[in-house]
């Protein structure tokens, strides 16, 4: 059974067959024959549908023919070659296009220039799939992945032996296990947890979004997980190696980055709570602008966390080795800042110090000599990408400064589906509550067409999930869920900033523009969801380019949704033909006569070496 197209003209072209419409639950039974778990014992996917059964119901037939515009609405598919993707040399396993350690060596060292995004040209770009490495294995479930990640995924010990005394990771067997520990907190990352929340409301949801800046292997974010708080975590990809990419195979929230020369992919505002535990970022240095940086995307009422040097430096420069002197400047430095920010010094213990930014400081403002104070004069706080950091106070949120209520974000997790206040004070032109609430009526909608589809979409087998063009964050609001979450992408090109939506439901995200590659490791995400990405780019740039770029940051076997135009959809299918991908189009949930069809795919197995579409057994 096959869905035709009929092409236009003044005459009937002859039919072109998509592909045999097969059941989706089907589709993914069968894709088992190929699927490995944690040891090659055979995926969980596979082993989940065989517990399950096989219930092959065929879905009804798609129909292209009669809801298009132009000539009785036809699709031209006249170039009918399909142009087959190869695999990229070995060498690339772990490529990171815009974060190339090669490239890099080229850009200046002054604050950290050289680890930010340096993307290649046009005709330095690979256009070749990256292949796994040998032995790669399905990640273990969450929670197992906090503490266990299968050294085929990542075959890196160099942080074994480097931090094998601070309790970061250690290798036992064929697995690297993380106990939890970390620099600063040597009796485990709970304990420590346990003290900052002495100070900081973590428990009653009033703290949802961190940032963990420096992260290392991300330990303090995956132990907040359990709290009901989700760490945005980053770190620049340097000689220790691999520890971005530890934290995602990890199943926690990571990207390559670094505080440098231009300002961070998040919205102001964003974070309920920031942290730093021996990141090695000089705070005190540029007047102070990382701090400043860090202000713009804390949230009023928000909390900072400074853990390590110069912390407490008299009672420890002993162990850190360093002059006494130089810590006390240090510190000094910091504090200082620190009051010019308005922020107030909750709490000073042993080497950790708890700073709250006041929810409104205009009354701080008005009893300090701010003569020092420059603020920064941009029109717009949240446009960030590639943009200088500055030396400068980004201002209040406007219902913050008015001690507007509308300024208030509700605890988690009531505030998933309460009004944000960004559409609430209507700072977005063009976006009502109405919108909102439309909004998220239509991606419930849109989930539970995945989930019935896919039905093990919320069983633990997809942990990391990217959300390329999220909106307002209805997609990841609606799959919520303490089996997963999602990276919510806010392309810079799209029409309404909303990433700071996302952030007030609770919710994390980034800016990026897909026209470039993402800032993470290979094979870091189980799932990726693309609604009308491939719209918003028809003349940006190539089609190719993003699914190549698709590929490399989806696990071997992971799933793909797109969502778009159908004449949008047919030239995907044709590229993802030549990419190892099965693939499986649908009709819109509310049928065939709508425009918009959803395109499903799986990334299938294979590895370095590997010359056929499947791994061998």
């Amino acid at each position: 059974m096959a869905t035709k197209l009929n092409s236009g003209g003044s005459g009937t072209r002859s039919s072109v067959a998509i592909f045999v419409v097969v059941g989706l639950c089907c589709f993914f039974y069968l894709l088992g024959a190929w699927q490995r778990s944690g040891f090659g014992k055979g995926d969980f996917i596979a082993l989940q549908m065989t517990k399950g059964g096989a219930d092959c119901n065929i879905l009804p037939d798609l129909n292209f023919e009669t809801h298009h515009g132009g000539e009785a609405g036809v699709v031209d598919d006249s170039d009918s070659t399909t142009k087959t993707i190869k695999p990229c040399d070995p060498k690339y396993t772990d490529y990171t296009p815009c974060q190339d350690q090669r490239r890099a060596m080229t850009f200046p060292r002054e604050n950290m220039n050289y680890r930010e995004r340096h993307c290649p040209p046009e005709n330095e770009k690979l256009r070749c799939l990256i292949p796994a490495p040998k032995g790669y294995v399905t990640p273990f479930p969450w929670p197992k992945s906090r503490d266990y990640v299968p050294y085929a995924n990542a075959p890196y010990k160099s942080l074994t032996v480097e931090k094998a005394i601070q309790n970061w990771i250690q290798y036992e067997g064929n697995v690297f296990r993380f106990p939890g520990g970390g620099t600063q907190f040597p009796q485990g990352a709970d304990a420590y947890i346990d003290q900052l929340a002495s100070v900081i409301p973590i428990k009653n949801g009033t703290v949802r979004t961190a940032l963990d800046t420096g992260c290392g292997v991300a330990s303090w974010g995956a132990y907040l997980w359990k709290r009901n708080v989700i760490a945005m975590s980053f770190a620049p990809r340097d000689s220790h190696e691999a520890q971005v990419q530890f934290a995602l195979e990890r199943g926690v929230p990571a990207v390559i980055g670094v505080l440098g020369t231009i300002k961070m992919p998040y919205p102001s505002a964003a974070f309920d709570m920031a942290h730093c535990s021996r990141c090695l970022i000089p705070w005190g240095v540029n007047d102070g602008m990382y701090m400043m940086e860090v202000d713009r995307v804390l949230r009023p009422g928000g909390y900072w966390v400074l853990s390590g040097p110069p912390i407490n430096w008299r009672n420890f420069y002993k162990a850190w080795q360093r002059p006494m002197k130089e810590l006390e400047e240090e510190q000094r430095k910091i504090e200082g800042i620190a009051k010019l920010l308005c922020w107030e010094k909750k709490s000073e213990k042993g080497e950790t110090a708890i700073w709250q930014k006041r929810v409104n400081a205009e009354s701080c403002r008005r009893s300090e000599d701010d003569s020092q104070a420059t603020f920064c004069e941009a029109a717009d706080a949240d446009d960030v990408w590639y943009k200088k950091m500055e030396k400068c106070i980004t201002p209040y949120p406007k219902a913050n400064r008015d001690e507007d209520s509308e300024g208030e974000v509700k605890p988690f997790p009531e505030r998933l589906n309460a009004v944000p206040p960004r559409i609430a004070s209507g700072s977005i032109p063009g976006v009502t509550v109405d919108t909102y609430m439309e909004d998220n009526k239509t991606c419930k909608k849109h989930v539970k067409v995945y989930k019935n589809t896919i039905k093990i979409i919320d069983s633990g087998r997809y942990r990391n999930i990217m959300d390329m063009n999220a909106g307002f964050g209805g997609f990841a609001a609606a799959l919520e869920s303490p089996k997963l979450w999602v990276m919510n992408v806010v392309p810079t090109i799209a029409k309404k900033n909303t990433l700071g939506v996302v952030f007030e439901r609770g919710l994390i995200g980034i800016y990026h523009d897909w026209c470039e590659a993402f800032s993470t490791y290979p094979r870091t995400y189980d799932l990726i969801h693309a609604n009308r990405v491939f719209s918003l780019y028809k003349d940006k740039c190539n089609f190719e380019d993003i699914l190549v770029e698709m590929d490399r940051i989806l696990r071997p076997e992971g799933a793909v949704i797109i969502r778009d135009e159908v004449d949008v959809i047919v030239k995907v299918k044709k590229i993802v033909t030549g990419m190892r991908w099965v693939t499986k189009l649908m009709d819109h949930e509310d049928g065939p006569l709508v425009p918009e069809k959803i395109l499903i795919a799986v990334k299938q197995y294979w590895v370095v070496g590997d010359n056929n579409s499947t791994s061998s057994q």
